[in-house]
């Protein structure tokens, strides 16, 4: 590691942080420290970063928000990415959206329905990031992120800076080209269109009312912990199998909502991993069905 802190050291690459705690980083409150955290503040020591991190053959990981994400109990190897404050920007060009690869996907939905621009509904209780909801094809409500992206600009794993529309995304349920093709979201642009503000408003407050109602928003957690299977949905099999409340440790399958597991006090990865692990067999074991999990693990186990 010292060898990385050298090379790191000899660049403009951003903040640097030795065997930083990453629970304070993730919606989970759970996780162990990464080797090397580095925050760059610009798409420059980004592109510098990758360089070396590619020239040298270093292992990396991105982190965004920290929402859809479990960090290990061990901690995440290697450097850790976090795009910092220069990412967070929203700028408006009539009907389009420009919005840096950190900037929250919650605040970008209100400035677009304040602005009378819709398009972003669907969005308005997504916890995450602009580059993470576009990694991911973020979604919810009948629609996702591929209905309005025009484009955005990536920092590649080698440090080479490049443009993908919609369609170079590649675009599938929870799926884009960067899950193989691994890179960084640095700026999305989204095609929105105009309409009545108060309308806008209404409909993206209904979607955060629900949330708010059927979600449990108070209590620390990732979100969706498994994908939907065709024709049904998770929460429902989860519940009809009797695992609402079912606890391992300090995590829970949440009582308001089947789908989510809550960090109830000083959770661990390996009791959500455990709990995770439990819901797939009894679930499976009652309805024939192999639930998938959503959320990503990062990290030595």
């Amino acid at each position: 590691m010292q060898q990385w802190m050298n090379l790191l050291s000899q660049h403009a690459v951003g903040q640097v942080l030795i065997n930083e705690p990453l629970a304070k980083y993730t919606t989970w409150r759970i996780g162990g420290p990464a080797d090397v955290l580095v925050i760059p503040s610009n798409q420059d020591e980004l592109s510098t970063l990758m360089t070396i991190l590619h020239e040298h053959d270093i292992q990396w990981t991105q982190l965004g928000r920290g929402s859809n994400l479990l960090v290990a109990d061990k901690g995440i190897r290697g450097v850790v990415i976090k795009l910092g404050e220069g990412f967070d920007y929203a700028r408006f060009e009539e009907d389009r959206i420009i919005a840096g690869g950190a900037h929250s996907v919650v605040k970008l939905c209100v400035l677009a329905a304040k602005k009378g621009l819709s398009g972003l509904e669907f969005a308005g209780g997504i916890p995450g990031s602009v580059g993470g909801a576009v990694y991911m094809n973020a979604g919810a409500h009948g629609s996702d992120t591929s209905k309005i992206l025009q484009s955005a600009r990536i920092v590649l794993h080698d440090g080479q800076i490049v443009s993908y529309s919609v369609e170079d995304m590649q675009y599938a349920y929870r799926h884009s080209i960067l899950q193989e093709q691994p890179g960084i979201v640095v700026e999305a642009s989204f095609q929105m269109k105009t309409g009545d503000r108060d309308t806008i408003m209404a409909e993206m407050n209904k979607h955060k009312d629900r949330r708010r109602i059927t979600q449990p928003l108070q209590q620390p957690s990732a979100g969706s912990v498994f994908r939907n299977p065709p024709g049904d949905h998770s929460a429902r099999l989860i519940e009809s199998a009797g695992l609402k409340g079912y606890r391992i440790g300090g995590a829970e399958i949440s009582t308001q909502h089947a789908n989510f597991i809550v960090n109830v006090g000083q959770s661990t990865a390996a009791d959500v991993l455990e709990l995770i692990s439990h819901v797939q067999q009894e679930v499976s074991k009652q309805f024939g069905v192999q639930l998938q999990p959503e959320v990503y693990l990062m990290g030595e186990k």
